[in-house]
C-alpha cells in the first residue's frame, strides 16, 4: 500500500498548535509519519507569516531539513494558484536551488499544461490533481499525459459525506478509465470527505494520502493530536479491514 502524508497544506499556523510551519517543524513530522508507513510526503513551504510560498529559500530550507533527518523519504511540494500569479510561480520553479522529487498540479487551473511543462524541465516529476470531471477531462487531453505524470490525484472536495463518496470517485474512475491511462492513482478527500475516502480506496486497493492539510480530526470526531495520531489511526483501520 503505498501510503503519503500531506504535512500542512494552505493552512494556517493558529488553525492546529501542532501544525508543522518551519522546516525543522516538517522534518520531525516526517520522521514521525516515516516510521508508521509513509513512502512520501506533500509539503507546502511556508514563509514568515505561514503563508505558502514556492520562494527558492523557504522551498530549499524546507527540503534539506527533511532530506537530512529522513533520507530517501520522497518530497513533493505543491504548485496551487492561490499562492501567486502564473508568471511568479513560473519563475519561481525556474529559480529553485534544490528539487523536490515531484510537485503537484492541479488540472483545473487554466496555466496546468504550463506549470507541469516547467516542472519537468527541470527533472521534478508531475502529480496531477484532479478535482472534478472537468478536471479529469482537461487532464486526458493532454498530449503528454501518460508519458510525463507520475501519479494520478482523485481529490475529492469538502462537503461530501460517506454515502456521496463512491459516486463522486466513480464519476472521475469513469472518465480517467476511458483516457486509458496506466497510471497509479491516489485517492484521498478533504474535510468531511477525507476517512470516507480512505475507506474507499483501503477497499478498491488506490493509493492513500493523509494528514493535518486533509483533515484535522480522527475517525471518531475527536480533534487529532498531530499528523502521527492521524497514521496510527489509518493504520489500524488498514489492519482492521
Amino acid at each position: 500500500m503505498f501510503l503519503k502524508a500531506c504535512l500542512n497544506g494552505a493552512r494556517q499556523p493558529l488553525e492546529h498548535p501542532r501544525l508543522p510551519v518551519s522546516a525543522e517543524q516538517l522534518a520531525l513530522d516526517a520522521v514521525a509519519v516515516r516510521q508508521l508507513g509513509a513512502q512520501a510526503v506533500h509539503i507546502h513551504a511556508k514563509d514568515e507569516a505561514g503563508r505558502d510560498t514556492l520562494a527558492a529559500s523557504s522551498v530549499g530550507q524546507a527540503l534539506t531539513a527533511i532530506r537530512a533527518a529522513a533520507p530517501g523519504l520522497a518530497i513533493g511540494v505543491t504548485t496551487g494558484d492561490w499562492i501567486a500569479s502564473t508568471p511568479e510561480r513560473l519563475a519561481a520553479i525556474a529559480n529553485w536551488q534544490v528539487l523536490p522529487e515531484f510537485a503537484s498540479v492541479n488540472w483545473h487551473e487554466p496555466d496546468a499544461v504550463a506549470l507541469a511543462e516547467a516542472l519537468l524541465a527541470r527533472g521534478v516529476a508531475v502529480e496531477a490533481g484532479i478535482f472534478h470531471p472537468a478536471a479529469a477531462r482537461a487532464w486526458s487531453r493532454w498530449p503528454k499525459r501518460e508519458s510525463s505524470t507520475l501519479r494520478i490525484l482523485i481529490e475529492l472536495p469538502e462537503g461530501l459525506d460517506a454515502a456521496e463518496v463512491p459516486s463522486a470517485a466513480e464519476e472521475i474512475l469513469a472518465i480517467l478509465s476511458n483516457s486509458n491511462t496506466q497510471l497509479p492513482m491516489l485517492l484521498h478527500g478533504e474535510g468531511s470527505s477525507c476517512w470516507p475516502a480512505i475507506h474507499y480506496a483501503l477497499r478498491h486497493g488506490f493509493q492513500l494520502r493523509l494528514g493535518l492539510e486533509d483533515t484535522l480530526e480522527l475517525p471518531d470526531g475527536r480533534t487529532a493530536p498531530d499528523n502521527a495520531a492521524l497514521f496510527l489511526a489509518l493504520n489500524q483501520l488498514a489492519s482492521t479491514g
